[in-house]
């Protein structure tokens, strides 16, 4: 595979940050999915669903860094050798992960201050939840939680196997412009 071109690469902290929320996604992922298997109202529940709230809440930071790194480096231009339909179509993929990344935290994080529970920030600092004890919405929130978790799932999965199509199929550089080890400068 040949070397891409500074200008057609991420910077270095675009690069990092996609690989870090990427890392720490997955985990949040599983983790979330193991927390249904634990039973309700115990103790070990309580401080592993607060573990799970307090990683989604740092994740959540980072993601908003994320954004306004993006917004505020262009991106690398799309080769020309992808067909317009394909651009849009990678426009509105990317457009939709960044909508379900922003969802996903915010909803489970207002759906913990509409219940009784707040949130134990790493299991050291209670931040009381500032909404009232309020059973609807925080089912409607905990379910837009939910929802938008499987949406993202799907979404991280259609990257993963265009990603993998540029690296494998294509051989095109679309794949190295988001690789660590080439990393352009910021």
């Amino acid at each position: 595979m040949s070397t891409t071109s500074e200008e057609q690469k991420y910077t270095r902290v675009a690069i990092w940050l996609h690989w870090l929320i990427a890392l720490l996604l997955l985990s949040q992922f599983a983790f979330g999915w193991l927390l249904e298997d634990i039973p309700r109202n115990t103790p070990a529940r309580g401080n592993l669903v607060n573990l799970h709230k307090s990683a989604g809440i740092v994740i959540g930071v980072l993601i908003l860094l994320r954004i306004v790194w993006r917004l505020t480096h262009r991106p690398p231009a799309l080769p020309t050798s992808m067909t317009r339909w394909q651009q849009r179509l990678a426009g509105i993929s990317h457009a939709l992960l960044y909508v379900c990344m922003l969802l996903m935290p915010l909803s489970g994080y207002l759906a913990s201050n509409f219940s009784k529970h707040g949130i134990k920030f790493f299991n050291a600092v209670k931040l009381a939840p500032w909404g009232s004890d309020d059973k609807q919405l925080y089912a409607l929130f905990n379910q837009t939680h939910k929802v938008t978790a499987l949406l993202l799932a799907a979404f991280v999965l259609l990257h993963i196997l265009a990603a993998l199509k540029h690296l494998f199929v294509e051989r095109d550089q679309i794949f190295s412009r988001m690789w660590p080890r080439a990393a352009a400068r910021p």
